[in-house]
């Protein structure tokens, strides 16, 4: 019994001698710990880093820092908000193909990011890297700025207000719409109550600024055309001057006052097909055809959304706004 104990107690102590042999060989031969060394070790780790928050802003969420006051009271510039990035399909690269998305289409009222379809492009290149850079520090880094150094607006957030199918117009600033199926159309306020939607939309232009603005548009297209004062109906002067004063206290309804020079246009050149085109548009309203949406901002007056560059592509829109995450005191969800 006592020479198998000792034949034991040899092999343990000869296994332990062997495996710190090992380890003091390996701690011999390893290299020493140099400053590039270490710049190696960090760069591996921030590139890992990077590629993780790329990979989740690409496919799972993304933050979105607002721009503008386009989604005023709804979203204030400066604010953050959490965006679901794969609600509508998995977008394969910024800007790219989306999968999985033939039925996972915008709903009526979501809040939505999209691509904007004005976007002067820099090149793939350059589109993909800024994208990429601006996902990868959490809206942080953004190297996508015109000559003053503003940031240039690649993406927009909106509501989707019309669907596939809608008509939707704007008269004097009110929105209507008739929807897919219908015969009529109703105002987009007492439409939003009869289904239950947001009432964040609205509007700050006042009803009562529209002769004068109307008449100031058809006035400026007279003047585009070097058309003499004396020729210039003297109700249009008349108009503009008693209630020009309003103008001064109001935001500018842009959308009317071109509608309102269109209108000038074809009356003075019914040849021009640009203007007559331009109006019989705003006067029949915008079709919003199958698989697009019409995205508009809340605050109506004071928005570059889908009355000036029309429906877009549910393959440009990227993503559904589900939160609101800064600041802490106007955390709110949208869901």
């Amino acid at each position: 019994m006592e020479n198998f104990l000792d034949s034991i107690e040899k092999r343990t102590v000869a296994f332990l001698v062997a495996r710190r042999e090992k380890r003091v060989t390996a701690q011999a031969r390893k290299a020493p710990r140099t400053f590039w060394g270490e710049i190696k070790g960090w760069l591996d780790a921030l590139l890992f880093a990077v590629i993780f928050m790329l990979i989740l802003n690409q496919f799972i969420f993304q933050l979105f820092v607002i721009p503008t006051p386009s989604m005023v009271d709804t979203f204030r510039i400066g604010e953050r908000v959490f965006v679901d990035k794969n609600v509508y399909g998995l977008e394969i690269y910024p800007g790219g193909p989306k999968l999985a998305s033939k039925h996972r289409m915008p709903q009526r009222d979501d809040v939505i990011t999209l691509y904007n379809p004005e976007y002067d492009s820099r090149g793939p290149v350059f589109d993909i890297l800024a994208q990429a850079l601006y996902m990868a520090t959490f809206s942080l880094v953004n190297i996508d700025v015109d000559a003053d150094r503003n940031p240039r607006e690649r993406l927009y957030v909106k509501r989707a207000a019309g669907l596939g199918g809608d008509v939707v117009r704007f008269i004097d600033g009110n929105v209507n719409i008739r929807a897919a199926g219908t015969s009529g159309y109703v105002n987009e306020e007492d439409f939003r109550i009869a289904n239950g939607l947001s009432r964040a939309p609205h509007r700050t232009v006042e009803s009562a600024i529209y002769p004068a603005l109307k008449a100031w548009g058809a006035l400026y297209e007279y003047q585009e055309r070097n058309i003499p004062s004396s020729r210039i109906p003297s109700r249009l002067i008349t108009t503009y001057q008693s209630n020009a004063s309003l103008l001064g206290n109001s935001p500018v309804d842009f959308y009317a006052f071109t509608h309102a020079r269109n209108i000038t246009a074809t009356i003075l050149d019914p040849a021009d097909r640009q203007a007559r085109s331009e109006r019989t548009k705003a006067d029949i309203g915008i079709f919003v055809p199958e698989n697009h949406t019409l995205p508009l901002g809340d605050n109506r007056d004071n928005s570059h959304d889908g009355r000036y560059f029309g429906p877009v592509s549910n393959a440009t829109i990227n993503g559904r706004v589900l939160y609101r995450i800064w600041p802490l005191n106007r955390f709110t969800t949208l869901l």
